[in-house]
């Protein structure tokens, strides 16, 4: 067995067929099937169940298809550790939050592509906990997430600290604790989202533990859910704040220290970090300095 078979094997498995990694791989299907075969020949084991719609991993070979892929990563990463010769160059893979996008990363980004015309970057928007899985399985190289994040394969140090609001209909009720009592439901992004989960703790403290969910995929959803007195949500305040201005929504603090959170660069412990990812953390961590000095 070397790193070849096992980039074949990972081939198969990902795909569910032999043709279809022939395909990937550039190789005939006979020699992929073949390749297999001597794999599973060499480990005495059988790999995949064959059947009319391709291949499914038996469990030998949903034993061995972590270690495939850690091998198919560590063979990337050390063809861009080996070309890496300091200039920002070539692929870049960054996750955030979609809030962090709307409020932090568009002008940020602007200087990074002036700075790195040779980056190609690659920009992945989801949940919290999205984002750490794929920081964890080397999708993405790095990702801005809401802390706090207990983790202990992924570095992380702070990039922004937000304070989240409470938003809901511009008629609905002024006071905090009313406000709370009386909200019908909530509206959330879906599983895995961080304010969600603040939000949700924010009414268990107020005895509100089963209030029902509005789960969106966007933000002008949730801000059309909550404008239409539908549901409550916690967001950003520099996020919502276009929103309160034109009078689309209300704003109400949370009770102090209860609002603030921190934004989190995130990156798998043991990936090195490529000259694009430092140029990128210089450019935020200057504009963050910038921006606190103002």
């Amino acid at each position: 067995m070397d790193a070849s078979d096992l980039k074949v094997f990972e081939a198969v498995a990902r795909l569910g067929g032999m043709s279809r990694a022939a395909g990937e791989l550039a190789m005939v299907q006979s020699n992929v099937t073949a390749r297999i075969r001597q794999l599973e020949f060499d480990l005495g084991a059988s790999l995949f169940s064959r059947h009319a719609r391709g291949v499914t991993l038996t469990p030998a070979g949903q034993r061995l298809l972590p270690y495939a892929i850690r091998v198919r990563q560590l063979l990337v990463e050390a063809r861009q550790a080996t070309v890496d010769d300091g200039t920002p160059k070539g692929p870049f893979a960054l996750g955030c939050l979609e809030s962090t996008a709307a409020i932090h990363l568009a002008p940020l980004l602007v200087d990074f592509a002036a700075a790195c015309p040779l980056v190609d970057l690659t920009l992945m928007t989801g949940t919290t906990q999205e984002l750490i899985a794929a920081v964890l399985a080397r999708e993405i190289e790095t990702a801005l997430v809401c802390g706090p994040v207990q983790e202990p394969l992924l570095l992380q140090e702070a990039a922004y600290r937000e304070e989240l609001v409470l938003i809901s209909a511009p008629q609905s009720e002024d006071r905090l604790e009313r406000l709370l009592q009386t909200a019908p439901k909530i509206a959330v992004l879906r599983r895995g989202c961080s304010y969600r989960h603040r939000l949700e703790d924010v009414l268990a403290r107020q005895g509100r533990t089963q209030i029902p969910c509005l789960e969106f995929g966007s933000l002008e959803a949730i801000y059309a859910a909550v404008a239409a007195g539908l549901a409550l949500s916690l967001l950003p305040r520099a996020l919502v704040a276009p929103q309160v201005s034109a009078g689309r929504l209300k704003l109400t603090a949370l009770p102090e220290g209860e609002g603030w959170v921190e934004t989190l660069i995130l990156r798998h412990h043991e990936q090195a970090m490529s000259s694009a990812h430092r140029a990128f953390l210089c450019l935020l961590q200057a504009r963050e300095g910038a921006s606190q000095a103002a």
